[in-house]
């Protein structure tokens, strides 16, 4: 006999103590069921089904401080907890057990299914929605400001002969998923961090990680891309490859830029390595154009590809070698796209032209359309950056002749919605300046403010957080010291900023926090952040995570990354600069990458996990 799923819950709520029987009952019906019962599979509000499907633990964080606890703030912690039983059907310490593990870091159960996945917490994606926020709202993070001072390593993880640790990571259902400069995705169990399996990917990942439900299929899948700018489509639960497909033909083309998955299709941002490699002097500068690709999320297949640079590079003139040059080229695509399901428009932001003539559309924000791919409109943020790595070393041949500053935009665009019903796409430049455009008037300049000197490694760099109320930016700046070593300057760069969205004025500041006596060390703040309810956390290049009180700035908690651990997975790791992905917070728990030793940084190649402790 199959029973529905009211009588389930009535079978469950039965089995339950009297007295949760009948307060949470009474206590439902008065507080919960006018929105839980209305069944509208259409709403984002969990109907009863789904509620029994969570832990007691993540209902109960929900009303005490997540969004629904406007809804039950007069009642007391005893009828909260008769609630959460109540629409559960369980009561504390019910959650499922921890999964466990052998002598390797291998799990020995095998991992829970996704049923109702999308309804608890998560962060999937780089920015954890959507609109690219890096917010993690209360019933998502489980993970009050109060709490923030508590928290305490509960295990770390180490990738295999790597110097680097910077592909973020994405929790969901109980399960972790992270790429690798191993070439390796692994799934682990989030509590734990034991392994539940491991896909050999054709080349490093640094992207973070996408999921979803396969398009008439039932089972879920992530989704990512590698540095030979393949993207791919994995079955979650058991780690089998379900399509592969290349976004691009050029030799230095590569993803960074984490997939979006939107309504059945997966759009994919191209960059590439060509600044790099196109600075040799018998190389034909430069011949690649960023891109977005639209891809089918069940089969991998091409639905529409649109360039940056709509125009095809051509020869233009040579350089001093004699070597032919092409141009316009560059606009990549390093950072994930920003959905717009209002205007059903895709959002991304490119980096400098790599050759003459510059681009109209590289240091910009474009719009696209959703279903076309039809370039909707672009605005740029900074004319004629042509610029190559070239242009910063000692053979300058190949460096285009007036070059730019190099100030490309390497993190999203974040839509945000204000309280007066304005809209506005908020992004940091490497230039150090925070800009604020209007997504619904062609991207019109509604502010723009400078934090940071700016330059190559300079200004914003990977990502920034949003609220309701302001934009919280990191700057980098980093500089070296010009003693012919290229070691890192310790007393250059850093400063975390919260600037108001209505206006873009800095209402809140960190000042720069002095390396001493560190070796391999700057105060820069390039990693992205993250944002809670009151807390912003920001990674520095020093090693140091640290979170602050976002109205005043307070430190409420720093933990010093770089060291040894003993991991998981039995594999020696040490943390080291923090640079690329931001921390990640899901249910109580906080995830971290440790590790980055391009520009001087301190090598690492740790995933950290932390919990709070108990008082």
């Amino acid at each position: 006999m199959r029973l529905s799923a009211a009588a389930v819950g009535l079978l469950i709520w039965s089995c339950l103590p009297a007295t949760a029987e009948q307060t949470g009952a009474e206590l439902y019906a008065r507080h919960c069921a006018q929105c839980h019962d209305a069944g509208d599979p259409q709403s984002r509000i969990p109907n009863r089904a789904a509620l029994q499907s969570m832990a007691f633990e993540h209902v109960l964080r929900a009303i005490t401080a997540g969004s629904m606890a406007p809804m039950v703030k007069d009642r007391t912690d005893d009828e909260r907890k008769a609630i959460a039983s109540f629409v559960t059907g369980k009561l504390a310490g019910d959650s499922a057990p921890a999964i466990k593990a052998d002598a390797a870091g291998h799990c020995v159960d095998e991992a829970r299914g996704f049923d109702g996945a999308l309804d608890r917490p998560r962060w999937i994606g780089w920015g954890a929605d959507l609109n690219n926020s890096r917010f993690q709202a209360a019933e998502m993070a489980g993970l009050r400001a109060d709490q923030v001072p508590r928290l305490r390593l509960k295990w770390a993880f180490g990738f295999p002969g790597v110097s680097s640790a910077n592909a973020q990571p994405a929790v969901i259902g109980g399960m972790l998923f992270v790429g690798g400069a191993d070439s390796k995705v692994r799934a682990l169990d989030a509590r734990s961090g034991c392994t539940f399996w491991t896909l050999a990917t054709d080349a490093p990942v640094r992207t973070a990680i996408s999921f979803g439900p396969l398009p008439g299929k039932n089972e879920f899948a992530i989704f990512f891309g590698d540095v030979r700018a393949n993207a791919y489509a994995v079955d979650a639960t058991a780690g089998a490859l379900i399509w592969k497909q290349k976004v691009e033909d050029h030799p230095a083309a590569r993803i960074t830029g984490t997939p979006a998955l939107f309504s059945g299709v997966l759009y994919v941002p191209v960059s590439s390595i060509e600044e790099a490699t196109g600075s040799r002097a018998s190389y034909e500068c430069c011949t690649f154009r960023g891109s977005v690709v639209a891809l089918d999320a069940a089969t991998g297949g091409p639905i529409w590809k649109s360039y940056t640079i709509p125009e095809t590079p051509r020869p233009t003139t040579r350089n001093a070698m004699g070597v032919q040059l092409y141009g316009p080229s560059g606009a990549s695509v390093w950072s994930a796209p920003t959905i717009d399901v209002k205007r059903q428009a895709l959002y991304i932001a490119t980096s400098n032209s790599y050759s003459n003539p510059p681009a109209d559309t590289s240091d910009s924000i474009i719009a696209f359309d959703l279903k076309t791919g039809r370039m909707l409109w672009h605005r740029q943020a900074t004319p004629k950056d042509s610029y190559v790595v070239a242009c910063y070393g000692y053979d300058k041949t190949n460096c285009p002749e007036d070059p730019g500053p190099d100030h490309d935009f390497g993190q999203s665009p974040i839509l945000v919605s204000l309280s007066d019903g304005r809209r506005m796409l908020v992004i940091g430049q490497k230039s150090g300046v925070v800009h604020a455009f209007d997504p619904d008037d062609e991207g019109k300049i509604l502010w723009q403010t400078r934090v940071g000197k700016g330059g190559p490694l300079g200004g914003m760099e990977w990502g920034s957080a949003a609220d309701q109320e302001r934009v919280y930016v990191a700057n980098s700046d980093v500089r070296f010291l010009r003693d012919g070593t290229r070691r890192l300057d310790p007393n250059a760069g850093g400063g975390l900023f919260g600037l108001n969205l209505a206006d873009g004025k800095v209402t809140m500041q960190v000042a720069p926090v002095p390396c001493d006596d560190r070796e391999r060390c700057s105060p820069a703040l390039s990693a992205a952040v993250s944002a809670i309810p009151g807390v912003v956390f920001s990674g520095s290049v020093s090693g140091y995570l640290r979170a602050y009180a976002s109205d005043d700035a307070r430190l409420l908690w720093e933990f010093d990354t770089a060291r040894d651990y003993k991991t998981v997975n039995g594999i020696a790791a040490h943390g080291g600069a923090m640079d690329g992905p931001g921390p990640v917070i899901v249910d109580g728990m906080l995830y971290v990458n440790s590790g980055y030793a391009q520009w001087g940084g301190i090598p690492g190649n740790a995933l950290l996990a932390f919990e709070v402790s108990q008082p």
